[in-house]
């Protein structure tokens, strides 16, 4: 049996029929697709807040309204409650929300409108702070692993404080924490903590500093993004931990800072190790150490047997009897040199006792006296004419000596004239001239004179 087709029925085959879910499907992908993630502005309406944790409302402005959809994970990250009426900054992808086919944003992040500028300033002021080199790595310090004292810079009276001593006194309890009160939002809080690092610094009493805060707005977050901060922050000679509002809250003072927490809880469980952790280390150490000794006995055991066995085996007295033997071998060879040489000596002796009575002290003694006598008889003939003939040499130099001596030429009537000035000899009257004062030396005096006139010629001579 056969059927025939109607022609509805086979116009349907030539028909490419979507369903509705495939269509809502397709037009998601495209949406999602064509469009990057967006920054939207606009005013919060319709605010649904169910116990899923999810978060739902309309963003409008004059002229228009778009669904919007924040979920769960999302929308804990949020520093500040959302409300009907408020101006928000979204950041969120464009999509289809396909049971319904409603076009809605699915939003991942979200804060007050008035931020945006803000935040551009922000960014702004981060790369000129990198540019100048207060962010890099390389000069950021390690943290202590067990700080003997940490001092917190805080609110007093913040959650944040008393949820890093809690896990603080939980973790390790042992270690001491000093509070640094400052005011951590509104105007004059940078110059305060800034005091407060300078303090610590000049205190010197923590090796561990935690600035931190909990969360809020990029407003209530500015305190933290002063570049006097971050300078300071670098300066500090402590080592420092921050933990500044939540995860998604980069601050400059998170980037300056030796290591960043996300949260101050975060902060605090990074600044001390848990004391379980150091009880379970104490413990393997102590495993180690025992193992070491235990490992170093065995072997020292070892040791000792093996040198046990070789003492057996090497008996000291066996030892004895041969250094004996050798002790007595040794005593008779020392007894034969002595003898030996006691034997050369003796002959030495003998030779040179001979030799010393050949040459006797007193025979040559008597020689020295008999040549020492005719010695003096030959002086006592030759010392008396040798002195004479010294005494009449001597005589006939002295004449000689006399003879030509300008003080004989003096005695015979000559003199010597020099100047007076300069003690010259005056050789001619063209030398000198009337008033000059001349020294006239004579055979016996000096005589002091002036010169009246001077007469003769250059070439006269006497």
């Amino acid at each position: 049996m056969s059927f025939a087709a109607s022609p509805a029925q086979a116009l349907d085959f030539e028909r490419d029929i979507w369903t509705v879910s495939r269509l809502n499907a397709e037009a998601r992908a495209i949406l999602e697709a064509a469009l990057p993630m967006l920054w939207v502005q606009g005013e919060i309406s319709n605010l649904a807040e169910p116990p899923s944790g999810h978060c739902y409302f309309t963003l409008k402005d004059a002229g228009a309204q778009v669904r919007c959809a924040m979920f769960k994970p999302r929308r804990r990250l949020l520093a500040f409650r959302p409300a009907n009426g408020q101006q928000v900054l979204l950041r969120a992808r464009l999509t289809l929300f396909e049971s319904r086919g409603d076009f809605q944003l699915r939003v991942e992040h979200m804060e007050p409108a008035g931020e945006g500028a803000l935040r551009l300033e922000l960014e702004r002021r981060k790369r000129r702070l990198a540019a100048l080199g207060l962010f890099a790595e390389a000069d950021k310090r390690p943290l202590p692993r067990l700080p003997a004292q940490i001092g917190l810079i805080t609110s007093p009276n913040g959650a944040a404080v008393h949820d890093m001593l809690n896990v603080l006194c939980r973790r390790l309890p042992l270690v001491p924490v000093l509070i640094y009160p400052v005011p951590v939002q509104g105007d004059g809080a940078a110059q305060a903590i800034c005091a407060a690092l300078a303090l610590a610094n000049r205190r010197a009493d923590c090796d561990l500093l935690i600035l931190a805060r909990g969360g809020g707005s990029l407003e209530d977050l500015m305190a933290f993004n002063d570049e006097a901060l971050a300078h300071a922050i670098r300066a500090s000679g402590i080592p420092l931990l921050t933990g500044i509002g939540h995860e998604i809250d980069l601050s400059i003072a998170d980037l300056a800072a030796d290591r960043r927490a996300p949260t101050p809880s975060a902060a605090a469980e990074l600044a001390v190790p848990a004391a379980d952790a150091l009880r379970e280390r104490l413990v393997a150490l102590h495993r180690r150490s025992s193992d070491k000794v235990r490992g170093r006995m065995v072997a020292t055991a070892q040791r000792l047997a093996a040198v046990t066995r070789r003492l057996r085996l090497r008996h000291p007295a066996a030892r004895l009897q041969q250094q004996a033997q050798v002790l007595d071998r040794l005593g008779l060879r020392l007894m034969q040199v002595m003898d030996r040489r006691l034997r050369d000596d003796r002959a030495v002796l003998r030779e040179r006792r001979a030799a010393l009575l050949a040459a006797a002290p007193a025979r040559r003694l008597r020689e020295q006296r008999l040549r020492a006598q005719a010695l003096m008889q030959r002086l006592g003939l030759l010392g008396p004419g040798l002195l004479r003939q010294r005494r009449a040499r001597l005589q006939a130099l002295v004449a000689q000596l006399d003879a030509l001596s300008p003080l004989a030429v003096l005695r015979r009537g000559y003199a010597i004239v020099m100047r007076s000035a300069d003690g010259k000899v005056v050789r001619s009257a063209a030398d000198t001239g009337p008033g000059e004062r001349l020294e006239v030396r004579l055979a016996e005096g000096r005589l002091q004179v002036e010169v009246q006139t001077a007469e003769g010629e250059v070439g006269d001579r006497m």
